[in-house]
């Protein structure tokens, strides 16, 4: 539903003033226009009023990304008066800790992975919001107990809260074709597991090669292959085994898990399924791999990655006519829903000054995902936020993936000591790739982790 607020004039030039009297930006579209939940912000407006306040946010956006965020909390500044300084870093993380340990912290901090945000909660550098925030993320966001997980730490004592919201998601359950050689052979978008494994052995009768798969990514070689677990676990076990699995409270090679290796097995290890044979998958880089899909004739007709790959693509190829997606499925067997594997953002504040908890409030608003969603690549689970503001139809149809999702969890290998899930996981299934047992490279996985607990 699009929601359009009717602002009188007045209102609106209170709002472009507040806007120049904070930062001088322009607001990239004016309030009361295009398909934005204005009432929203026109309730948050009227509120907040921190005229001549000054907010530090700090993130790890920078160039064009960091832009865009400055596009967004210029309307946080006309609702309010406030002027926001954002600042940018490639190495955020590590500029975090030191700002926590030289007590230099900015008052608003954008993560963008939890395990950190999780890390500093315990330490009692974030401040707890209110307990209706888990409330607030089931009602609002698709999946929204997994959300609201996602943001759920320890603090000092011990005690489990909500510290943040999440802001921005990414989407891997993704399967990327040409829709110009699925036409060509006549294959229908499979909507089960069970449709996606009947049109691979399809496409091998037919003399074609159905999958395209690269390991390769330099020092991080292996990790491509991790995803699939993760995707298979997803779609394999409840998802409490998921987070079992990512915190090592069930073991590596536990038989659930190994089973998961194998589902990607099935796919990966078949000299039949994928591009140059089996062993070629564990060194191919996996930017190279998808371009096969584009060849003339394709030397493959799917690949399984992230929303981000057509960066990758060759030269000319667009998503919408070259390029498609469809979402990696579930089985059709199996009550597990539709589970959806990704990251997300999460911005948390370590100050409980009112600014920044009402900064904290206005990145939960609609119409604060749909600013952004509308400056493109951005997507967000937030189900009151109007689908019209997607800049493209590539971006939206990922938007309703997120949407639809019944579980959303994020990749575990990040979730996991930096030891096991960026450096064990990763050769494990490279080892795996090329030979090793799935019951052998889980044990090697789990012998290293019990050694650093």
């Amino acid at each position: 539903m699009t929601h359009r607020a009717t602002v009188p004039s007045t209102a609106l030039a209170l709002v472009v003033c507040a806007a120049s009297a904070a930062s001088g930006q322009e607001l990239i579209r004016p309030v009361g226009e295009g398909p934005f939940t204005w009432s929203a912000y026109e309730a948050f407006a009227a509120a907040h009023d921190f005229a001549g306040e000054v907010l530090e946010v700090r993130g790890s956006s920078t160039g064009d990304d960091k832009t865009k965020l400055g596009n967004l909390f210029a309307y946080f500044e006309a609702a309010t008066g406030a002027e926001v300084r954002l600042s940018g870093s490639d190495n955020f993380e590590q500029d975090i800790v030191i700002a926590a340990q030289s007590e230099t912290l900015p008052e608003i901090a954008m993560f963008p992975q939890p395990g950190l945000a999780e890390e500093m909660a315990a330490q009692g550098h974030l401040v707890a919001l209110s307990d209706d925030n888990r409330a607030w993320f089931e009602e609002n966001f698709a999946a929204g107990a997994s959300w609201a997980d996602l943001v759920t730490y320890a603090g000092p004592d011990g005690t489990e809260r909500i510290y943040g919201t999440i802001f921005g998601a990414d989407v891997k359950s993704l399967v990327w074709y040409s829709p110009i050689a699925f036409d060509e052979m006549g294959y229908d978008i499979p909507e089960s597991m069970e449709e996606l494994k009947e049109l691979t052995e399809q496409i091998v009768s037919d003399g074609g090669t159905p999958w395209c798969i690269g390991l390769g990514s330099g020092a991080a070689t292996g990790w491509p292959g991790t995803d699939w677990v993760e995707e298979f676990l997803l779609r394999t076990q409840p998802v409490e085994v998921y987070d079992q699995w990512v915190a090592n409270e069930i073991p590596f090679d536990d038989p659930r898990i190994v089973a998961a290796i194998e589902e990607y097995g099935w796919f990966a290890r078949n000299e039949d399924f994928v591009v140059d044979g089996v062993e070629a998958v564990a060194s191919k880089d996996f930017r190279d791999s998808p371009a096969g899909l584009f060849t003339i004739p394709p030397e493959c007709y799917m690949h399984r990655q992230a929303s981000f790959v057509p960066n990758f693509f060759p030269e000319g190829v667009e998503v919408g006519s070259d390029a498609e997606f469809f979402y990696f499925p579930a089985y059709a067997d199996k009550d597990l829903g539709q589970p959806v594997l990704g990251s997300g953002g999460v911005i948390a504040a370590t100050t409980d000054r009112p600014v920044a908890m009402a900064f904290v409030e206005f990145l939960k608003t609609p119409v604060a995902h749909e600013i952004q969603i509308s400056q493109g690549q951005f997507l967000t689970p937030h189900l009151k936020a109007s689908k019209e503001a997607y800049q493209n139809e590539t971006q939206a149809t990922q938007g309703e993936i997120l949407t639809n999702a019944t579980t959303f969890r994020f990749d575990g290998s990040d979730l996991m000591p930096a030891e096991i899930g960026t450096s064990a996981f990763w050769s494990a299934m490279v080892d795996y790739q090329t030979g090793a047992s799935a019951e052998a490279v889980a044990r090697d996985v789990q012998e290293r982790w019990s050694r650093i607990d």
